[in-house]
């Protein structure tokens, strides 16, 4: 159940509140001052001091994505996401929206795959800070779930959902994740039935169980200081419920054991549209993988550099087969897929398809050349600044950084790490995850005969 007010939440990260603004003025290659320890609550804190702005980014993560959704009831994690903030103790809906637009902050909430949570953007001044931390802390630990509500924000799914499949880029993206994760909670999906079985009691049982505060990640990004991060971990936490949780919640699969669960094949969908919508590629890689940035060097070249990748040169550059052509790794909790994809007239899908798993195949027997590793490390480095450049694109990296038990210098370390990448470890690294069998191809609309 995704309403506009959880749509922030892209693959897993929040998207920015506001308008981007710079969080520092000291150089790109100094250390950034990233702070991590354990709440009383047993929560994780993740925290970075950023005084260029009176701004403070905050938000609280669990292991409560859609991957935790009960067999026939997927939605779940999404409709508790999405409930969450639509009334608390004492509160209406109304109220909340008013008691932060009161503020000027800005409040979201939803889940993605793995996780799901809260942020809030507030001012530091007060009594704005106060009000905005005090009213989140309201919403998070006394969230009041009203079935009507739920019913209502169940029906704009269930519309919604109908009119997304109709599209072709929904069908293949659908089909290609059943393909590749068969019997894995990535490979399930949102149905009419599955939103229309999930209760009220059903809301209120995953967010008992899920938003637990000995398994929260707190991130914060602002002119706040370390004392003041300490006492609003705390307080966000502390009332919430503990518990434990089977296995490792946000994954551990890596490639191989869910490359073994899939096959190689070819999908066709009919679809009425003007253009055929083809994506390509199988399961690859978890996040913290320890090849991560040969695979993201390695990709820049074939399909993840714009223009100057060997994707777009053979099929748009060479041939005009298409506007665009890309690939990119979406690394996860568990291993997340290789995607290369292409949009191309219906008379042109076999010849686009035949070039893009060309290009792809040799990629994996040959790798790049010195001369296209120089220029993707260059460009790479280049743009890394771009990356951490505002506090809603640091808060993303630091939050992923706390879900993930990444090390604390993994963005000091990112450029070096780069600069490591050679033409044989970017071509082992590409070969050891994508298996050319276990390729699987889906192509919405045109025909490959």
């Amino acid at each position: 159940m995704l309403s506009s007010k959880n749509k922030v939440f892209i693959r897993g990260l929040f998207a920015a509140g506001a308008t981007a603004a710079t969080v520092f003025a000291t150089p790109a290659s100094a250390a950034l001052p990233i702070e991590s320890w354990t709440a009383a609550s047993g929560a994780k804190v993740m925290f970075m001091r950023a005084e260029a702005l009176p701004m403070l980014d905050v938000r609280v993560d669990f292991p409560a994505g859609s991957r935790a959704d009960p067999a026939g009831k997927e939605g779940l994690a999404g409709a508790t996401g999405d409930m969450i903030g639509r009334g608390a103790e004492g509160l209406s809906e109304n109220d909340i929206a008013d008691g932060f637009a009161d503020t000027g902050a800005q409040f979201s909430g939803g889940a993605s795959s793995d996780s799901a949570g809260v942020q809030l953007r507030t001012l530091t001044s007060e009594p704005e800070f106060s009000k905005a931390l005090a009213l989140m802390k309201t919403v998070l630990q006394k969230s009041v779930f009203s079935a009507d509500i739920l019913a209502r924000e169940n029906a704009r799914s269930v519309a919604a959902l109908k009119e997304s499949l109709t599209k072709p880029a929904t069908l293949a993206d659908r089909a290609f994740a059943s393909a590749l994760y068969p019997n894995h909670p990535y490979g399930t999906h949102v149905s009419e039935t599955s939103l229309n079985a999930i209760s009220l009691t059903d809301v209120q049982q995953f967010y008992k169980t899920r938003y637990l505060g000995n398994k929260a990640v707190v991130s914060m990004v602002g002119n706040i200081t370390r004392a003041q991060a300490e006492t609003l971990a705390n307080e966000l936490t502390a009332g919430l419920p503990k518990g434990e949780l089977e296995g490792n919640p946000l994954g551990g699969a890596d490639f191989p054991a869910l490359q073994a669960a899939m096959k190689g094949q070819t999908i066709q969908i009919d679809h009425p549209a003007a253009q055929s919508h083809i994506v390509m590629g199988l399961p690859a890689m978890r996040r913290g993988a320890p090849d991560y940035f040969d695979l993201l060097v390695a990709n820049h070249i074939l399909g993840g550099g714009g223009f100057v990748s060997r994707l777009m040169d053979e099929i748009r550059e060479k041939r005009g087969l298409a506007y665009s052509a890309y690939s990119y790794f979406m690394p996860a909790g568990d291993a997340g897929p290789f995607q290369a994809g292409v949009q191309t007239k219906k008379e042109s899908t076999a010849e686009a398809v035949s070039i893009m798993r060309k290009t792809v195949l040799e990629f994996i027997e040959k790798g790049p050349t010195q001369a296209e590793l120089n220029a993707a490390k260059q460009n790479l480095i280049g743009g890394f600044p771009l990356r951490i450049d505002s506090n809603s694109k640091l808060i993303g990296n630091i939050s992923m950084m706390g879900l993930h038990d990444m090390p604390l210098n993994y963005l000091d370390t990112w450029t070096a790490e780069i600069n490591k990448v050679t033409v044989q470890s970017a071509r082992e690294a590409f070969a050891k995850h994508v298996n050319p069998d276990k390729l699987v191809t889906v192509v919405v609309g045109g025909k490959l005969e």
